[in-house]
């Protein structure tokens, strides 16, 4: 919204004084749906009324390792305290998630973080992690939890087709939509890509940092040829902290660039309609 335009609207109020009212907002409708975003590098939330508009300023703090699971819940549920109270709650998470229960971690399952060594130990505490259980009890809410990429998703699918979004940041995600319903997650972020190495170490953030801007872009750009032929999906779109460093000029048609705050927004859509592979509440 312009906020030089000036409204050409007649004065109003007693002798034409031109005193005019502030227009009233309108009043945020229930259900509200505490929103948690769960990254390598950061843990983010807000609170989201029933249309989706966020009712709270998000809030962030650092994600830091090592990190088992209940170091990461103890943090989520400082983060969220201050947030205004909700009915229920959306968690993105960047690992395989089934039914609420973590399958991978590949970011917390290390000693340092991403792209440090791998510590077995934590590997373990995370299989079969039951996180929407722990946090419906931390948070004292219904939660449902799904890959963070997922949630991304959710939040831009126009709901037509097959719809593919993907990821850019710490890592790389992939989410799959078909007529708006959310696919089960697929890890295609640990497949390999090319020379050897997976989605993830060509196009994360440590990748980007060493080849530079122009050769990273092209690697998306071959991302974009290959999930085409493997998907043949109707539209696609790219998420994350990186995807305003993708150079937009010579996208297709087909490909569209979203802003980082889907990771937030899209939790409301956990909500709205029965995902396969997303748990249900416990009551």
């Amino acid at each position: 919204m312009n906020e030089s335009e000036q409204s050409d609207s007649p004065e109003s109020g007693a002798g034409g004084s031109g005193d005019q009212s502030e227009p009233r907002k309108a009043e945020p409708h229930h259900p509200f749906t505490l929103a948690v975003d769960i990254g390598g590098t950061g843990l983010k939330a807000s609170v989201l009324d029933a249309d989706g508009a966020m009712v709270a300023d998000r809030v962030k703090i650092p994600t830091t390792y090592p990190l088992p699971p209940d170091k990461l819940v103890v943090s989520l549920t400082k983060l969220v305290a201050p947030l205004p109270k909700a009915e229920r709650a959306s968690v993105g998470f960047p690992g395989m998630v089934r039914d609420g229960m973590v399958l991978s971690a590949p970011h917390f399952s290390t000693k340092h973080g991403p792209g440090t060594l791998i510590d077995h130990h934590l590997v373990k505490l995370w299989s079969r992690f039951d996180l929407a259980s722990s946090l419906t009890e931390a948070f004292g809410l219904p939660t449902k939890v799904a890959n963070d990429a997922d949630i991304q998703g959710a939040a831009v699918v126009s709901g037509e087709g097959l719809e593919l979004a993907i990821t850019l940041g710490t890592g790389f995600g992939t989410g799959l939509f078909y007529e708006g319903q959310l696919m089960p997650h697929l890890e295609i972020a640990h497949q390999p890509f090319r020379k050897g190495e997976t989605y993830n170490e060509q196009l994360g953030e440590a990748a980007r940092k060493e080849i530079g801007e122009v050769r990273w872009n092209k690697r998306v750009h071959k991302v974009i040829v290959n999930l085409r032929a493997l998907m043949f999906f109707d539209h696609l779109y790219i998420g994350g902290g990186n995807s305003r460093r993708v150079v937009r000029h010579d996208l297709p048609d087909d490909v569209t660039i979203v802003d980082n705050t889907a990771g937030i927004l899209g939790g409301i859509k956990l909500w709205r309609s029965e995902h396969v592979a997303v748990n249900e509440p416990i009551d």
